[in-house]
């Protein structure tokens, strides 16, 4: 296996302003982009649950005014990272892995900043990651975990196609993978079979290929942990276009399931 110091970190620009110094072991990372006054919500709610962890905003961008610094600020933001390079979900999460590591961070926890997720369930993935787990997946499916007005056709693509091609994928049975409320090690994220940093992740291909290579490779512990994801009642708010968008998740799947995304330093070590 190569080194840690072998790999160049492909990552976005991105402008940082730190609000406040690093003051946990272990941060979560918010990834947003113009949800209003939904992520300022999520964020009042997260002051109360999350006091072991450092709170990062990563934004995609966002141009709504809802991420001003001062408010960031007053509910105990550690930091906003702001994306200046290409790439959607997977080059945010890149970006604030980016900074994790380069801080210090012994594990992320990531939610998305669109109010859906609920944020009681943050300490429990502290706890698991403090225990040496590497890859910590919420679910809606499992004992304690609620779907609360989850759309049918998102419960069949998951339960007939996702989950199924994930776990079989991993070596590991994995029930809610298009859930992405999920923790990740250091140790997970800065290693060089799995190879985090590579721009060819711009979408969803980095929760899958994650979630893949942490129970493929046995040097890994893998958990789910019971989560809540809410949606609204009435038209599901999203921004996945109904038969583009739906393509390719749909290709990103296939093409992760099918090894597409793991690293040739990967290959090179495994046949070394």
């Amino acid at each position: 296996m190569l080194p840690e110091s072998a790999l160049t970190r492909e990552v976005p620009a991105y402008r940082t302003d730190k609000l406040r110094p690093r003051n946990h072991q272990y941060a979560v990372c918010v990834f947003v982009i113009n949800e209003g006054d939904k992520v300022r919500a999520q964020l009042r709610r997260m002051q109360d649950v999350a006091p072991a962890a450092d709170v990062i905003v990563a934004d995609g961008g966002s141009t709504d005014g809802s991420l001003d610094l001062s408010y960031l600020e007053s509910v105990g933001v550690t930091a906003l990272l702001t994306k200046l390079g290409p790439g959607k979900l997977s080059a945010q999460m890149r970006m604030a892995f980016d900074f994790c590591l380069e801080q210090g961070y012994a594990g992320v926890v990531v939610i998305d900043g669109n109010g859906k997720d609920g944020v009681e369930a943050i300490p429990t993935f502290l706890e698991l990651l403090e225990s040496g787990v590497d890859h910590v997946q919420g679910s809606r499916f499992i004992p304690g975990g609620r779907a609360i007005n989850t759309p049918l056709s998102r419960l069949v693509g998951l339960k007939v196609l996702h989950a199924p091609l994930i776990s079989l994928a991993s070596g590991v049975r994995q029930t809610d993978t298009t859930n992405g409320f999920r923790a990740y090690s250091a140790r997970l994220l800065g290693d060089a079979e799995v190879d985090t940093f590579r721009d060819v992740f711009v979408t969803y291909e980095l929760h899958y290929h994650l979630a893949i290579e942490a129970g493929r490779l046995p040097r890994f512990a893998t958990a789910e942990t019971p989560v809540t994801r809410t949606y609204p009642k009435g038209k599901v708010p999203t921004k996945i276009s109904p038969i583009r968008g739906n393509a390719h998740v749909l290709g990103v799947l296939f093409r992760a399931v099918a090894g597409r995304y793991r690293s040739t330093r990967s290959q090179e070590a495994t046949t070394a």
